[in-house]
């Protein structure tokens, strides 16, 4: 029996080791791409265009950054790229959450039928040309709001959320209505404060996809001064576009100077985003597990 129980616990041991010695090579096969954009944005024209640049900044320098943050295009594209992920979040969130309350309550009556009407928008659309004239028809096009309304529900958020919500004991909600709160006293008093967890996890893949989006601001919007982040940084890493260009000292060969400013470039329109993490870490996992656990 001892020996049964050392071979299990030596077999365990080696398929921890062997699960560790994987993730250590996805992690490094993940982020090495983005380590190695920081270090060639961060170097010198000359080194990078040498091959020298690998594991560490060849010639620190900052200077492709400087030329990035001193283009007015970038830094609007930036200022219009918080506004819409700002806007659509919250949108997202409260017509998500809206959506998601009442088909969590067993009292309401129709929510198999509203279940089954939402449920069928995430194998049936119109497409992009019947998108394209509603939102045409509506007076969106070149605003903000053909950017965030059309997508303000995710159909898949919408019932993780619910299922978290459908966790919540429904003793609570009754002593609520005994006490003569209304349903949306509920819902803002009671369900969303327990809701921490869901939120923050659905707020940061809302955030993400918006800061993400470029195809839409592509199709709807018309003036540059619109555009989002991604957009621009799509004209400056795919055409080459940069309006600094200019600036450029004539001795120093610009393709060197192109590529450490796309990857300037990219920094700039990741870390952003990428700051949001910390701050929704604590309750990630959680929201994604509870949300998912009922069905």
């Amino acid at each position: 029996m001892s020996v049964t129980i050392y071979d299990r616990d030596l077999g365990s041991r080696l398929f921890d080791a062997l699960n560790i010695i994987f993730m250590i090579f996805v992690v490094i096969v993940t982020l090495y791409p983005l380590y190695h954009i920081g270090i060639v944005s961060l170097s010198d024209g000359n080194a990078v265009l040498r091959g020298d640049v690998r594991f560490f900044p060849v010639g620190f320098t900052l200077d492709s950054y400087k030329l990035v943050l001193q283009d007015p295009a970038i830094l609007q594209s930036l200022l219009n790229s918080v506004i819409y992920t700002t806007v659509g979040t919250f949108i997202n969130l409260s017509f998500t959450a809206l959506c998601a309350y009442p088909l969590s309550r067993a009292s309401f009556s129709g929510r198999k039928f509203f279940t089954w009407m939402v449920t069928a928008t995430m194998f049936f659309s119109g497409g992009l040309i019947p998108l394209y004239l509603l939102v045409l028809r509506l007076g969106l096009m070149n605003t903000m709001w053909a950017l965030v309304l059309p997508g303000a529900i995710s159909p898949w958020y919408m019932f993780i959320m619910r299922t978290y919500f459908q966790g919540i004991p429904e003793a609570i909600i009754e002593s609520a209505i005994i006490d003569g709160a209304n349903e949306l006293q509920i819902l803002l008093k009671i369900v969303l404060p327990l809701s921490k967890p869901i939120l923050a996890t659905l707020l940061l893949f809302y955030a993400v996809g918006h800061w993400n989006s470029f195809f839409d601001a592509l199709i709807f919007l018309d003036e540059k001064r619109k555009y989002p982040l991604q957009l621009i940084m799509r004209s400056v890493v795919i055409l080459g576009r940069f309006e600094q260009t200019g600036e450029i000292d004539a001795a120093t060969d610009f393709m060197v100077i192109e590529q450490t400013l796309k990857y300037a470039t990219i920094m700039v329109s990741t870390l952003p985003i990428l700051l949001v993490y910390p701050f929704v870490q604590q309750y990630f996992v959680k929201g994604v597990t509870v949300g998912a656990i009922k069905g």
